[in-house]
């Protein structure tokens, strides 16, 4: 359906990679949660399994971010190259 409503294949990829970027995030946390608290319920821990994969999944979700978003600005800047353009140019 985003197909029909969106023309241009740029735009599309865009809204795409843009929301690959927040389900990086949202997901590696979710995951780090989810082990936490069924780590922490099998061996009888208390809250710290669940607080310390919390914290590596935070940190995971940060790092996809950042590697998915490495990603767009490189192909960015090689579709700037193909095509001619300068970003300093006004």
């Amino acid at each position: 359906m985003l197909g029909k409503l969106i023309k241009d294949k740029a735009v599309r990829e865009s809204i795409a990679s843009a929301s690959v970027v927040g389900l990086n995030l949202v997901s590696a946390t979710f995951v780090g949660l989810l082990i936490g608290w069924w780590l922490d319920r099998w061996l009888g821990t208390g809250p710290w399994l669940l607080l310390t994969f919390l914290i590596l999944g935070i940190a995971a979700g940060f790092k996809n971010m950042v590697l998915e978003v490495r990603k767009i600005q490189k192909a960015d800047a090689e579709e700037h190259q193909e095509h001619g353009q300068d970003d300093a140019k006004p």
